[in-house]
């Protein structure tokens, strides 16, 4: 399948928590597409929400918040206060599980908010209470690398040459960890490969890992900032930001394939029916589909799910050759279970 390219458990850290955005950006058209919630907030109330998510999408929900308090204010005359929660995909939904009081979750990978539905935390046919399989944007795994490339790495075997040092998260903790685990796995599966290939593959990549932080930051600090690793796998919106910040020493490769990564959008019903919020929490999701929520999407390199918003930014996306999930395991369950459980294949290859 071909698309255009966009962008636990352990010791992680407590969740980073930061206030509300401001307010000043233009209001845009609200119109809410086909499967959108309709119900608007009540007039003239003034709400906070909680929205917990990610590791690496401080910068996105900053400026998605400061885009939608205007638009919140425009339809109830009231004002809107956003908080925002980030740390290890895996992390943050057993934070919630463990009573976080999340209104929103908008986490890395299928599993994780899905276990807030086996909690009784979200409901039934969560998955499809928004457009587009509750997928406003996706992502994938690209390399970040150093000024001018001198590993010459172009493609997922070029990782496993003897003297190349790879900056990746926990997959134990970490959705961009996950996901370059089962990236790797599949350029040897889909190419062709064993199992048993595929795991030597694997193997050999995290001997080559230095270091293994907990969450996707945490690993660009460590090769942006600290200068560890001649080679980091990352979200591609991740690789944008950082080779930004890096002014020059850093530099993107995209592989010929990778992953596809579906960080779904969700209402938290047990918290948002509690504390009186869902018209708020339903409207604010809602908003990321709006055309002004898909160009902010786009400009943070996540590649926005909706076909004209694709094409519009299409010159941000280079072509790449894309493989999902299901190309590699019968479902999320199964793959959580043989790659991430307790004794599942990361445990046996990385104990060693």
């Amino acid at each position: 399948m071909f698309l255009l390219a966009g962008c636990g458990s352990g010791n992680a850290p407590a969740p980073v928590t930061t206030g509300a955005a401001p307010a000043n950006a233009t209001t845009p058209e609200n119109k809410a597409p086909e499967g959108a919630p309709t119900n608007a907030p009540a007039a003239g109330k003034d709400v906070e929400l909680l929205n917990v998510s990610y590791d690496p999408t401080r910068e996105l929900w900053k400026d998605l918040n400061a885009a939608y308090a205007p638009v919140y204010a425009k339809e109830t005359g009231g004002t809107i206060n956003i908080k925002q929660s980030h740390g290890g995909s895996g992390p943050q939904a057993r934070a919630i599980i463990d009573g976080l009081e999340a209104d929103v979750a908008t986490l890395a990978l299928w599993p994780d908010t899905n276990q807030l539905h086996k909690k009784g935390l979200i409901k039934e046919g969560w998955e499809n209470a928004l457009p587009n399989r509750s997928l406003p944007y996706t992502s994938t795994i690209v390399f970040v690398v150093r000024k001018g490339n001198p590993k010459g790495i172009k493609d997922w075997p070029d990782l496993v040459k003897p003297d190349v040092q790879i900056i990746t998260p926990n997959p134990k903790t970490s959705g961009n960890g996950k996901m370059s685990l089962l990236a790797g796995w599949g350029s040897v599966i889909l190419n062709g490969g064993t199992e048993d290939q595929a795991k030597a593959y694997i193997t050999q990549l995290y001997k080559q890992v230095p270091i293994l932080d907990t969450g996707a930051r945490g690993a660009t600090t460590t090769f942006a900032q600290k200068g560890q690793g001649d080679v980091h796998l990352t979200w591609e919106s991740e690789a944008h930001l950082e080779v930004e910040e890096a002014k020059g020493e850093l530099e993107i490769v995209i592989p010929p394939q990778s992953i596809l990564a579906e960080p779904h959008i969700a209402v938290v019903d047990s918290n948002v029916d509690r504390k009186g919020t869902r018209a708020a929490a339903e409207s604010y999701l809602k908003f990321l589909y709006t055309p002004e929520g898909q160009d902010i999407i786009a400009k943070h390199y996540y590649r926005p799910t909706s076909p004209e918003a694709l094409a519009k930014h299409a010159d941000r996306f280079p072509q790449i050759k894309i493989f999902t999930i299901t190309d590699i395991s019968k479902s999320w369950d199964e793959a959580q279970a043989k790659f991430f459980a307790d004794g599942g294949l990361f445990d046996q290859i990385y104990n060693k």
